[in-house]
C-alpha cells in the first residue's frame, strides 16, 4: 500500500532538513569559517558570517536546483570536480590572507627621534578593526561552496522529484538546514577567539593555525581533486 503524500512529504523535507545541518559540518566548510570568524572577537558578528554563508550557498544550490528540474540535465562529473578544485584554491587564498594578516600586524619595534635628539623605542602593531568586508566574503566563500562537497547528494535526489514546487521547497529546507547549521558552527568557533582574544600572543596563534589549517586543506583536495580524481591529470 502506497504512503499517503502527507508523511511523505514531511519525510522528504525533514530528510532534506537534516542533510543540510550534515552539510554545514563538512571539513572544508568548518575550516573555511573559521578564517573569517578568526577575524572578529565578537559572537554576534561571527554568527552573522555563518548565516551569511549559508545564504551563499542556498543561493547556489537554489540556481543549480532550477536547473535540473526545468531542463531535466545532470550536472556533469567534471563540472561537480571544478567547483571541488575552485573550494580548494579559495581555501588556500582565505587560509593565506590570515596568515599575511598576522604577519603584517605582529608587534615590532619603532625608533621615533623628536626635533630634540631625544629618540624614543616604540613597540607597534599594525593591527586595526574588525575587516568590515568579510560579511560580503563569508556570501561569496557561500556560493563556491554550493555546488561542492555533498551537495551532489542534494542534486541527486532532486533529479528524483517530479514537481517543481516541490523541489525549490526541498531546495529552501536543505538551506534552512545549512543555515542553522553554519550558525551555530560559527558560533562555536568563534568562542576562544572571543575569549582568548583579548591575549595577543594567543589571538595571533589562534588566527596562525586557523589559517595554516586552511591552506593544508586546501592543497589536498586540489591535488586530491586534481590528480587522484583526473580533473589535471593528462589522459
Amino acid at each position: 500500500m502506497e504512503m499517503p503524500i502527507a508523511p511523505r512529504l514531511l519525510g522528504l523535507l525533514a530528510f532534506g532538513f537534516l542533510l543540510g545541518l550534515q552539510h554545514a559540518l563538512d571539513p572544508d566548510h568548518v575550516v573555511a569559517v573559521s578564517t573569517l570568524v578568526s577575524e572578529t572577537k565578537s559572537l554576534r558578528r561571527s554568527s552573522l558570517l555563518g548565516v551569511l554563508w549559508g545564504l551563499g550557498h542556498t543561493t547556489t544550490l537554489l540556481l543549480a536546483g532550477l536547473v535540473v528540474l526545468l531542463l531535466k540535465v545532470a550536472i556533469p562529473e567534471r563540472v561537480a570536480l571544478s567547483f571541488e578544485f575552485l573550494v580548494g584554491i579559495l581555501l588556500v587564498i582565505l587560509g593565506g590572507d590570515v596568515v599575511r594578516r598576522v604577519w603584517q600586524e605582529r608587534p615590532h619595534i619603532h625608533l621615533h627621534t623628536h626635533a630634540d635628539g631625544t629618540t624614543h623605542i616604540h613597540l607597534h602593531s599594525h593591527r586595526h578593526g574588525p575587516d568590515h568586508h568579510h560579511g560580503h566574503r563569508s556570501y561569496m566563500v557561500g556560493l563556491v561552496h554550493g555546488l561542492a562537497g555533498s551537495a551532489a547528494l542534494l542534486l541527486l535526489v532532486l533529479g528524483t522529484v517530479d514537481q517543481l514546487s516541490l523541489g525549490i521547497l526541498f531546495i529552501l529546507v536543505f538551506g534552512l538546514g545549512s543555515i542553522l547549521g553554519m550558525l551555530v558552527t560559527s558560533t562555536a568557533i568563534a568562542l576562544p577567539f572571543a575569549l582568548l582574544g583579548r591575549m595577543a600572543r594567543v589571538d595571533r596563534s589562534l588566527r596562525l593555525v586557523a589559517g595554516t589549517i586552511s591552506i593544508l586543506l586546501g592543497v589536498a583536495i586540489m591535488v586530491e581533486i586534481g590528480w587522484f580524481e583526473g580533473l589535471l591529470r593528462p589522459p
